[in-house]
């Protein structure tokens, strides 16, 4: 009678855990590249770029990125392994990891011993509940990792009004050193990032893959689509509008390879709300706030063209 009162007790409790973590924000994403900095740079990948006054914070270092790391690398921050998934934390792993094989180690123990998977329940019943149990942990741990890997924060939400923009500072950054040969970035320069800036945006959240194709490099439309395709297969629709840039700074510009880079920070405001596919109820965010992020986004072009995004980079 005891054990089977114990039994009943953790099924309960892993149930109520269980109920709890299903109240969690959906994992889907939440604005452009919210999964993470990806792209490249060029030689610059894997090298942090220079602090400017828009971001004083480092940023954060590139996960996503068909380039290949190559050594030695300008002090900043490591190269992570090329298209690897985030995995979560090695805090959420040993934890769970170790109330798992804790729950299923006590179990077993019982069972060899003669008392059952909770104690007292034999045989065939005391099988069944452990192969219960084991299937309730299961799902309990892959929850709870799931909730571990949205472990970046978001972005306050402040109200910014459009009279409030500041003037754009597009000054070199102090001690930036550019690396390779050096590249002078004009005025019509600044004008095209500030465009590209929000109808990459804009083509993201009407998910308009052949729109971002004229916008940003092959291997960014590749991340953003699957971003896009990883929302619609939850049923949900990222949108943001009302982007406007609010300051800007040039980390860094240069030429190789026959290609033209620049690496601009810029602080800029929006409105993100997630919406269900089927009805357009908005289930994250809310349409009546503005939101403010400062990121990292480096440009690419051949000389004579058109910029176009080739990486974006979030601030640490």
């Amino acid at each position: 009678m005891l054990s089977t009162l114990a039994f009943k007790h953790f099924t309960r409790a892993l149930v109520l855990i269980l109920s709890l973590s299903m109240v969690a924000i959906p994992d889907a994403q939440a604005r452009l590249g919210d999964r993470g900095s990806m792209g490249s740079r060029g030689s610059n990948t894997f090298s942090a770029p220079p602090a400017t006054q828009t971001a004083p914070r480092p940023a954060a270092p590139i996960e996503r990125s068909i380039t290949q790391p190559a050594n030695p690398q300008r002090p900043g921050f490591s190269a992570p392994p090329v298209q690897q998934p985030q995995a979560a934390p090695s805090f959420a792993r040993s934890f769970m990891g170790g109330l798992a094989g804790g729950f299923l180690g006590a179990g077993l123990f019982g069972l060899l011993s003669g008392h059952g998977f909770m104690g007292g329940m034999g045989g065939f019943m005391s099988l069944l509940g452990l192969l219960f149990q084991a299937a309730l942990i299961a799902g309990l741990i892959f929850l709870v990792v799931r909730l571990f890997r949205r472990s970046e924060p978001q972005p306050a939400y402040v109200d910014t009004p459009t009279s409030a923009r500041a003037p754009l500072d597009m000054t070199p950054a102090s001690g930036g050193g550019n690396r390779l040969q050096p590249l002078t970035i004009q005025d019509q320069d600044y004008s095209e990032f500030e465009r590209l800036l929000i109808s990459v945006q804009d083509a993201y959240s009407r998910e308009d893959i052949a729109a971002l194709r004229g916008l940003a490099t092959p291997e960014m439309v590749s991340y953003l689509g699957d971003d896009l395709a990883a929302n619609s297969q939850r049923g949900l629709v990222d949108k943001v509008s009302n982007v406007k840039l609010l300051q800007g700074d040039l980390s860094e510009a240069w030429h190789e390879n026959g290609s033209d880079y620049a690496t601009v920070a810029m602080r800029f405001s929006f409105i993100n709300v997630m919406v269900e596919r089927s009805s357009n109820r908005v289930v994250e965010g809310n349409p009546n706030q503005v939101q403010e992020a400062v990121e990292i986004w480096t440009f690419r072009r051949v000389p004579g063209g058109h910029w176009i995004l080739s990486a974006v980079q979030h601030t640490q």
